[in-house]
């Protein structure tokens, strides 16, 4: 399993609580708390150190690029708007420290350094990476999206693939709320909702719609694409990635060839290896949903992230409902497996929650961030249902107590 360690970066000052200070990259890993708490400030950070070790594991570059003073700051960082969030701008006296534990390298960040190692950890699989930013409602709403001058590189790239999944759209697909369709019209390039009385563009829908058909059209299409290509090809074992590595040197080290045709030699080389696993990151899944339409979206995120698995669903919320459901998730599973040679009842049970869409509870991972203090702590469980006494719950008593006063 992967995981993380943040202090000093943003709001984080303190970093996790428990587990010396490591925050586990579960199947399934959700982060509440206020506003300005660092929710997707992890998400952020767990995004752009999983690309860098697919990048490294590649070959695109070597571990002493990276490592060069301040590429991490300037370059990466820079992906995701957080190159300012550093404890402190002279780099004499950056207190900010990121260490990340993968399956193929150690990465750490220490005094505005970054040190890279490789390690052996079993089979490493080349993740799919989607990063879902929470500005993506406006995509729905404008007619020519690519038009506007986007300055989110992680937006630009949703918006793509946002695309790309329109293209490969066949016919009518069913959305998981209010019984309709989406289609597309390729000639007008225009999304219609379709109900049984009533077809209206997607521009003109509710915002409900627009910030569910782009997050979910993506989700859909990577999961399914990813498992799709993974039917086909093996994930790297550890003489593979060396057998691998090795190819990457011979090619990097060609005087013959330019850096444009050593690219594409590595992609050739890499390509049977790839896509093997979707780590989806999206921030507020909820968005201008109803609660029961919270719930029919995440049953969706859960089957694609089941689709293999390497796939991990990182989520940040602000919503007790998707944690709630989350229990329902969990608490199916149990039951699955406590049923699983009774066919009647295994029936009975995905009437409640389908099936391909329950968790074990020992893959899901739930942080709770507080503003004030700076500090992560991991929500307790009882039985592998995630504590009611949670942040999101405590705000709704907090609500009925306000009523009673």
């Amino acid at each position: 399993m992967s995981k993380i360690k943040i202090r000093y970066f943003g709001p984080i000052h303190k970093g996790c609580l428990e587990n010396n200070g490591w925050i586990e990259i579960s199947k399934s890993t959700i982060f509440i708390g206020n506003q300005g708490s660092g929710k997707s400030t992890i998400a952020k950070l767990i995004s752009t150190f999983i690309w860098i070790e697919k990048a490294l594991v590649r070959g695109d570059y070597d571990k002493k690029w990276f490592e060069q003073k301040s590429r991490l700051k300037k370059q990466f960082l820079n992906y995701h708007r957080l190159e300012n969030y550093f404890s402190n701008y002279d780099d004499l006296f950056d207190n900010s420290e990121i260490e990340y534990l993968g399956d193929a390298y150690h990465i750490k960040y220490k005094k505005g350094a970054l040190f890279i190692n490789e390690i052996s950890n079993g089979n490493y699989q080349l993740p799919q990476i989607m990063y879902v930013p929470a500005e993506r409602n406006f995509i729905a709403y404008v007619k020519s999206p690519k038009e506007l001058k986007l300055s989110s590189d992680s937006l630009k790239e949703f918006l793509t693939e946002f695309d790309n999944a329109k293209r490969e759209m066949k016919g009518a697909v069913s959305l998981p709320i209010n019984d309709v369709d989406i289609e597309y019209d390729k000639i007008k390039d225009v999304l219609n909702i379709k109900g049984k009385e009533y077809k209206v563009k997607l521009t003109d829908a509710s915002s409900g719609f627009q910030s569910l058909v782009p997050l979910y059209l993506v989700s859909n299409y990577l999961s399914k694409s990813v498992r799709k290509h993974s039917e086909n090809k093996e994930t790297m074992s550890t003489e593979e990635m060396s057998r691998f590595k090795k190819g990457v040197k011979e090619i990097w080290s060609n005087d013959n060839l330019t850096d444009e045709q050593k690219r594409l030699a590595i992609s050739v080389l890499s390509s049977k290896f790839n896509k093997t696993s979707f780590v989806n990151i999206i921030e507020e899944p909820e968005q201008n949903l109803f609660p029961t339409s919270q719930w029919q979206l995440l049953k969706s995120l859960l089957e694609f992230n089941n689709l293999n698995t390497g796939n991990k669903l990182i989520m940040t919320t602000h919503s007790p409902y998707i944690i709630n459901y989350l229990s329902i998730a969990i608490q199916a599973n149990y039951l699955k497996e406590k049923i699983k040679s009774n066919g009647s009842l295994l029936k009975k049970l995905d009437c409640i929650v389908p099936l391909v869409s329950t968790i074990d509870s020992k893959e899901v991972s739930i942080y709770q961030l507080d503003e004030e203090k700076g500090t992560i702590s991991k929500l307790n469980s009882y039985e592998g249902i995630p504590s009611d006494k949670n942040l999101l719950n405590e705000s709704l008593a907090d609500g009925n107590n306000l009523f009673d006063s």
